[in-house]
């Protein structure tokens, strides 16, 4: 597998993580903490709604990218 392939799965598996730890931790947040939880859920959405869209324009096949 192609290095630069491997970084982005590195990657996407990271962000996947981080973003299912979040998931879980916004339903046992304080009050104070959820807003900024839920920022950061909707950050990590974009982002890997951006990677999707451009691995569509160059039709990379997403399953390729773990998307």
């Amino acid at each position: 597998m192609d290095r630069h392939v491997e970084f982005i799965h590195d990657v996407l598996i990271s962000m996947h993580e981080n973003l299912s730890e979040l998931q879980q931790r916004k339903n046992f947040a304080e009050p104070e903490e959820l807003n900024y939880i839920e920022a950061k859920i909707m950050a990590y959405q974009e982002v890997l709604a951006i990677l999707k869209m451009s691995a569509d324009q160059f039709k990379i096949p997403r399953e390729e990218l773990g998307l």
